[in-house]
């Protein structure tokens, strides 16, 4: 059902789930019961879904001021002068009422809000809408997984006002992360906080990076393995009080006391780490387990697990949407599978330790692979110190701290030692994240693979008896090593990606890669190089790069150049600015025409003014890719003068032409008069979704129409592949946001 590209309507909905119970009703078909079941499931998620997406703005309140009454939710994050923050809407009679938080930026913030606070405040609003790439994340899906209904900006105004403070979890969650802060430094109190209450704001790129090369990210942000632990601590904290208090066994059974008391604690913890939907899950497992000691009921591993299954779909069925929700119950199940009962004894305890270890490692590495694009190889090594120092150790200390925080005598030490602990073992792992295969990545093989190196896992650590065991790392060969359909020569392929306001283009021969620009840096350490374009390079199995085009220095276009420059150094750097930059690049005038597979690259002159001063967009590199059958024309930023400035043999060609519209469809760019000697069959945009330039504007869209070329915006197309081929005309093979193949894209 979240396969679908649109929902089932309500008639639909309700047919099905009658048919359904019908089905349940046939007590002689127990055959049945499983499917009808399943499909009650996705009736209740459609319904879950349609609410959701009813619930987001109405297209008629996008771009328009807004004033709103709410209550800042979670904690907001601060880069550089502007504001981050979730704002849930309380609306007064006057004000339109919105079905759930937005997210909103204060950009050059007079005021700071805090959580909790009470606020009216300006806005201008959109509808959840996020780049759509290979390989790339889903912002939109991601919006409908938390209910977010709207993504805006707060506007300069007088009519912003903190109207009052307040109290909520997020409040106190605020005041221990300061206190944390105030006890050991901002530095040294990053990882604590993020393990207390979920309060990550303090990593920064460099932390994630040592994290996911070394697979540990699950124990650095509050995941349902750490409520686990607190639920764990909260059973042995009832042992420990009927051991001391034995009478008490005759008021209530100790195994129940255990269990409420684990469920008290995780409850708590929960809270505090802001209730995430991981956290959200695990409990409900807990509860689960709760309520199956309440009632003195011995179930076995599969039943409980299958229970918390059935209630975490209950209350939140788009949890199927979310990679955490499979990777949860999928290393649950292989645990119980393929881990036997520990043995008495310190090496039965250490084997069982290393087997846990080795399924978790490599029965999720096909699952992480396919969602995520790369997985680690180290995360068996790093995983036998970090889990349980981080989960025995750290964890312990630092919520116990918290609890005594009143008590500067009592917490002060505490944290010490545990800043000390969390401080070693990152020392440790920062260079396990250099190793070689610390982070590996692969192209998308698609479900099936994925399915067949699961099963493929599961048969590795099957029980023993079962035969030909060595021969189940076979069913990894699909996912590690699939097909690979490249140009045949004098053929090329382009990918132009949706990366906002900017320009970030992929291009194939048959055995060479070139990327032309890197997108925007958006602040914060995050970059398009890093979240789009790498991410699209390793889906797409374009691995190496063999030359990176910068065609100037502007941020829009430059700005993720450095991930990129990172992973692959021995790419060659070409810029049009290369003193803009921050490594070395050769400059594009200096460059003699190469050719790669039979496509020949050669960058075309752009002379400069005689007089006056230079813009940074005239500065453009203008690259001319000529294969068998087709010419792709990559234009940067130039602007009319520029275009005039060009010889006309230059431009004039035989073969059929795509372009990249230069400046991204500006009023300005794109002459008729350079046009009709370009003549494009394909022009496409890299624009950012209702950006405040208005690109591509509809003069430069019109100019293009006028000489018979068809127009794409990455802005409403997401990526856009053009395939160039050595017979044929060049021609688009996919737009990545069209047809919408999932119905929470618009």
């Amino acid at each position: 059902m979240q396969a679908f590209p649109s929902l089932p309507s309500f008639p639909v909905l309700c047919a099905a789930a009658l048919l359904a119970l019908g089905m349940l009703a046939l007590r002689r078909w127990p055959v049945l019961r499983l499917p009808a079941i399943v499909v009650l499931f996705a009736c209740w998620a459609s319904l879950h879904a349609a609410q959701r997406m009813a619930s987001r703005l109405p297209y008629t309140l996008e771009g328009t001021d807004i004033v709103l009454t709410g209550r800042v939710a979670d904690l907001p994050r601060r880069r550089g002068g502007d504001i981050a923050f979730m704002f849930q809407p309380m609306p007064h009679a006057d004000e339109p009422r919105l079905g759930g938080p937005l997210r909103l930026t204060w950009y050059r913030a007079a005021q700071a809000p805090a959580p909790c606070e009470y606020w009216r405040l300006v806005v201008r609003l959109r509808r959840p809408h996020g780049v759509v790439n290979p390989g790339g994340n889903d912002a939109e899906r991601m919006a409908l997984i938390k209910g977010v209904v709207a993504n805006g900006y707060v506007r300069s105004s007088p009519a912003n006002a903190r109207l009052s403070s307040g109290h909520c979890v997020d409040g106190w969650r605020d005041a221990i992360g300061q206190r944390l802060d105030r006890e050991l430094g901002g530095r040294d109190a990053r990882v604590l906080k993020a393990l207390a209450i979920g309060d990550t704001r303090g990593l920064d790129a460099a932390d994630w990076d040592i994290a996911r090369a070394t697979g540990t990210s699950h124990l650095i942000a509050i995941s349902g393995f750490h409520v686990g632990v607190a639920a764990g601590g909260g059973v042995l904290l009832a042992r420990g009080v009927y051991l001391l208090l034995p009478w008490l066994a005759t008021r209530l059974p100790r195994r129940i006391a255990q269990a409420l008391l684990g469920m008290g604690v995780a409850l708590a913890y929960g809270l505090l780490a802001g209730m995430g939907l991981p956290t959200v899950r695990t409990l409900l497992m807990v509860a689960v387990l709760v309520i199956a000691a309440a009632a003195r009921r011995r179930a076995g591993g599969l039943a409980l697990l299958s229970l918390a299954l059935v209630a975490v779909l209950v209350v939140d069925p788009l949890a199927v949407l979310s990679a955490g929700f499979w990777l949860s119950f999928a290393g649950v199940a292989f645990l119980m599978a393929c881990v036997a009962p520990v043995n008495r004894g310190w090496r039965g305890r250490l084997a069982a330790m290393l087997r846990t270890q080795a399924v978790m490692s490599l029965a999720l590495l096909p699952m992480s692979l396919w969602l995520f694009g790369s997985a680690s190889l180290v995360s068996f090594a790093a995983n036998l110190v970090a889990a349980p120092l981080v989960s025995f150790a750290v964890i312990p200390l630092t919520l116990v701290a918290c609890v005594f925080l009143p008590v500067e005598a009592v917490a002060s030490p505490l944290l010490q030692v545990a800043a000390w602990l969390i401080e070693g073992l990152w020392r440790l792992l920062a260079p396990m994240a250099a190793w070689p295969g610390a982070q590996v990545t692969v192209p998308n093989a698609g479900l099936w693979p994925t399915v067949l190196a699961t099963a493929g896992a599961a048969w590795v650590f099957a029980p023993r008896g079962l035969p030909l065991r060595g021969f189940a790392l076979l069913c990894f060969l699909p996912l590690l090593w699939p097909p690979r359909d490249a140009p045949v020569h004098g053929a090329f392929r382009a990918w132009v990606l949706d990366v906002g306001q900017g320009l970030a283009v992929l291009l194939r021969t048959r055995t060479h890669t070139l990327v032309y620009d890197t997108g925007p840096e958006f602040g914060g350490g995050h970059d398009a190089g890093a979240g789009i374009v790498l991410p699209s390079i390793t889906a797409l199995g374009l691995a190496p790069v063999d030359t990176l085009v910068l065609s100037h220095g502007d941020n829009d276009h430059t700005g993720g150049a450095r991930s990129v420059q990172r992973r692959y150094p021995a790419a060659r750097v070409i810029s049009g600015e290369p003193g803009r930059l921050r490594f070395t690049a050769e400059p594009c005038a200096g460059v003699t025409s190469w050719a790669w597979d039979g496509v020949t690259f050669r960058f075309l002159t752009v002379p400069l003014p005689a007089t006056g001063k230079v813009k940074s967009n005239e500065r453009s590199c203008v690259l001319a890719v000529e294969g068998a059958g087709g010419r792709l024309l990559l234009t940067g930023d130039i602007g009319t003068s520029s275009e005039a400035r060009m010889a006309s043999e230059d431009l004039v060609s035989a073969l059929p032409t795509v372009t990249t519209i230069a400046h991204h469809g500006s009023r300005h760019a794109s002459s008729a008069a350079w046009l009709r000697k370009v003549r494009p069959r394909i022009a496409i945009a890299g624009a950012g979704w209702r950006s405040r330039f208005g690109h591509p504007h509809p003069m430069a869209v019109d100019r293009h129409a006028a000489v018979g070329a068809q127009v794409y915006d990455t802005a409403r197309s997401g990526a856009v592949r053009v395939d160039m081929p050595v017979r044929g005309e060049p021609h688009v093979v996919r737009e990545w946001r069209r047809p919408a193949d999932r119905y929470w894209r618009e």
